[in-house]
């Protein structure tokens, strides 16, 4: 018998002061058999960044070729597709073909390697920007997770503050590659 995926319940509230972006969001949120407490709180943590009334979760690591998030215009077109982790470059391109903007939030040990790898080919790519969560950032943010969560994120001047009950850790990830779209 397969295993079933985890639900999460989130209240997720975000202010942006640098885009400026204010709002509320009431997430239910489907965690794979297969996935971490650590992605799970790093796509959050990517919502929050790229916040918006139309990004949407994607189906999840059980779908390949859908964005671990996504934002569509009106039409149906996607403007910004997301990708957390190290992502395939050939996935990438191919995401950037279907979107105005691809951006890659990578995290944990495999980073590093992963970029030196392809950071040369990804460059190339102009409409793709790709972010670097600081190591200690992928276990300070699993702790945090819970089936039922109440999240704040602050963003100002690229760190972002979440706290969660007592606890507010600081992030601030680090530009690997930005091309605005």
């Amino acid at each position: 018998m397969a295993l079933k995926a985890t639900i999460f319940k989130v209240e997720l509230q975000v202010s942006d002061l640098d885009r400026p972006h204010y709002g509320s969001y009431l997430l239910t949120v489907a965690r794979h058999p297969s996935e971490t407490d650590e992605r799970l709180m790093v796509r959050l943590l990517a919502f929050a960044l790229y916040a918006s009334d139309g990004l949407r979760f994607g189906r999840g690591l059980s779908t390949e070729d859908e964005a671990d998030l996504f934002e569509q215009d009106p039409t149906g077109l996607i403007e910004r597709w997301i990708d957390v982790g190290t992502p395939d470059p050939r996935d990438i391109r191919k995401a950037g073909g279907l979107s105005k903007q691809v951006v890659v939030l990578t995290y944990g040990r495999t980073v590093d390697v992963w970029w030196r790898q392809h950071g040369a080919v990804l460059s190339g790519q102009r409409n793709l920007a790709v972010l670097r969560l600081p190591a200690e950032t992928g276990a300070a943010l699993a702790a945090l997770a819970a089936r039922n969560m109440s999240l704040q994120y602050l963003i100002q001047d690229g760190s972002l503050w979440l706290t969660a009950g007592e606890v507010t850790i600081q992030v601030e990830p680090e530009w690997l590659l930005r091309h605005e779209p």
